[in-house]
């Protein structure tokens, strides 16, 4: 069994109705603890409330170091596109 799949198994489920009411005390709690609760509606899981692991890298520069080669960036590549045909 994968790591992830028993920790489902451990965290503890609180139905709908009851998430609602404490929604903000369990957004603080699992922040603060770091752990999950799963939602459930009828006895199913429908839902889990769990921690942000880190703040998603910034769009700008996250390429930067990719680039293995920057020659004939602007020159004529030999084919010839659609554009340059003129109409169909």
């Amino acid at each position: 069994m994968s790591k992830r799949a028993k920790e489902r198994l451990q965290e503890p489920e609180i139905p709908a109705a009851e998430f609602k009411a404490k929604c903000l005390s369990l957004m603080e709690d699992v922040c603060a603890h770091r752990h999950s609760y799963t939602v459930t509606k009828r006895g199913k899981p429908v839902a889990r409330l769990v921690p942000i692991d880190a703040e998603a890298p910034a769009f700008v520069g996250s390429l930067r170091g990719l680039v293995l080669r920057t020659t004939g960036l602007t020159e004529p590549t030999g084919e010839t596109w659609d554009a340059e045909l003129g109409p169909a």
